[in-house]
């Protein structure tokens, strides 16, 4: 059992990635209301070592003495890894150690407007900052970002990040319909994209619940008329949930024990991690794949969104 590592998690993306979640839940510089991981407990821009930089090592070593090599380490979990100040350690332990293993960060970027930071992260292959907004209004709407951050300054780390960066860098937008698919939005995302000049611009929507109810995805059409109106050739629409039962790290034993524990009763996210012992992340990427496939439904109750299995 790891308390710090999670997964192989199936993603179409990196494939079998082994997740290292360097903060506790939920502790974040953003309280984005389509996270699928549920509200920021904490919110800051504070950097500290939130999770002890010896634990994830020991972890590290201890995966990999009983364990295959993943296609990726991944960076990731259920908050903001870059606020962890030892994750420029843990990088260069990993590049040191497991030298043919590529490194991924998953960041929503709030914080490479840092130059310490960016110089942290310098040796990971793959970096994938999220961008929903540029104008200050929908920024907030989306996003509810810690007071002090404002999207001039956010955008500008992502743009001094590319001069530095010699890695990948993939940048991902969420579509929410109402909030940042207006023609004003989408020509500032535009214009933002010019600058930060990232390798890829992933366009992704909400499959899971977020936090605010409501919330309405958009269909494929409407994403294919976004990429239509941009006229880019480095945009890509991030696959269905389906497929990632392709990716050879998805278990059947997982959705089989998903399936179990709700059959008996309707669980939340958090219940369902607490139950089965497995990271919030790697749950959620099965749930969307039940879902998808309509053996499971969402309900919102008091205690949060509960998940019943359709009989």
């Amino acid at each position: 059992m790891f308390k710090h590592l999670f997964g192989p998690v199936p993603s179409r993306r990196l494939g079998m990635s082994l997740g290292v979640d360097l903060v506790p839940h939920k502790i974040c510089s953003f309280n984005c209301i389509y996270c699928e991981c549920g509200s920021t407990n904490r919110l800051t821009i504070e950097r500290d070592e939130y999770v002890p930089v010896s634990e994830v090592l020991e972890e590290l070593n201890r995966y990999f003495e009983n364990n295959i090599d993943p296609d990726y380490i991944t960076f990731s979990g259920s908050g903001e890894p870059t606020l962890n100040s030892g994750i420029g350690r843990i990088l260069s332990y990993i590049k040191k150690n497991w030298p043919d293993i590529p490194i991924a960060v998953l960041t929503n970027g709030s914080l490479l407007s840092d130059p310490a930071l960016r110089k942290e992260i310098a040796h990971a292959d793959v970096v994938l900052p999220s961008l929903d907004a540029v104008s200050n209004t929908v920024f907030r709407q989306i996003d509810r970002p810690f007071h002090s951050l404002n999207p001039e300054e956010y955008i500008q780390g992502l743009i001094d990040f590319r001069k530095e960066f010699k890695g990948k860098i993939w940048l991902e937008l969420m579509i929410l319909p109402g909030y940042n698919d207006d023609l004003r939005e989408l020509t500032l995302l535009n214009e933002a994209f010019d600058k930060i000049n990232p390798d890829i611009i992933q366009i992704n929507t909400l499959d899971r619940p977020g936090t605010v109810e409501g919330l309405k995805s958009a269909s494929r059409k409407e994403l294919e008329e976004i990429v239509r109106f941009w006229g880019r050739k480095d945009v890509e629409i991030i696959a269905a949930a389906p497929e990632r039962k392709n990716i050879r790290s998805y278990r059947s034993d997982t959705e089989s024990a998903i399936l179990e524990t709700i059959a008996r009763r309707p669980c939340t996210l958090k219940d369902l991690s607490e139950i089965l012992g497995i990271h919030i992340n790697e749950i959620n990427k099965y749930l969307a794949v039940l879902e998808e496939e309509e053996k499971i439904k969402p309900v919102s109750q008091d205690r949060g969104v509960f998940y019943k299995k359709v009989m």
